[in-house]
């Protein structure tokens, strides 16, 4: 239970009677080696695949869902264009700058069988707040900006800057680069 996030990339590879023949696509579904027999090729006409799953990362959900759904969060899936990712990835570098930057102060911290941890929280907690705040929500996770929001910055860029040379290589071969779609549940 919790807020969970994908961001998906959806091809679509329907053939048609009037295309070339180099131009169709062909889709085999293998399970354990073995075709699987209840998949119709000729039927499908997307291929989904999953780019990346969060867990709770709630300031990026809050982004998604506020930039690009009117503050309309309803777990449907939200289209991320090309220009999207572009100002996502300079929103999250700024994030990720100010981060390093930043001291960190540690708190001493029990779990739940009274073992002690360190977390730590960053200084900067304030002004990251104002460019990219934790999102609250039902178990959406924590709301503060520490070891594991750092994490979850610097990963999240790694995605992005990945996605954006998938998008990019397909551009240069001329060929349909496929929609992204943001969705979460909890």
């Amino acid at each position: 239970m919790g807020l969970d996030m994908y961001l998906n990339k959806k091809t679509y590879v329907q053939n048609w009677s009037h295309h070339k023949k180099s131009d169709n696509h062909n889709v085999t579904v293998k399970r354990g080696g073995k075709l699987r027999e209840d998949i119709k090729p000729d039927r499908v006409t997307y291929v989904t695949e999953q780019v990346s799953y969060w867990r709770k990362f709630n300031a990026l959900h809050g982004w998604f869902v506020n930039e690009l759904n009117d503050g309309f969060d309803n777990c449907a899936p939200i289209h991320v264009s090309k220009e999207n990712f572009i100002e996502l990835l300079e929103l999250l570098k700024g994030v990720q700058n100010v981060i390093n930057n930043s001291k960190k102060k540690t708190k001493i911290l029990k779990d739940w069988n009274g073992e002690e941890y360190e977390h730590n929280v960053y200084l900067c907690e304030e002004e990251v707040k104002e460019v990219l705040p934790p999102t609250q929500g039902f178990f959406f996770g924590g709301y503060e900006v520490d070891d594991y929001y750092k994490q979850e910055v610097d990963r999240t860029i790694m995605v992005i800057e990945e996605t954006l040379k998938e998008i990019e290589e397909a551009e240069k071969l001329g060929i349909y680069s496929s929609d992204y779609y943001y969705e979460a549940s909890w």
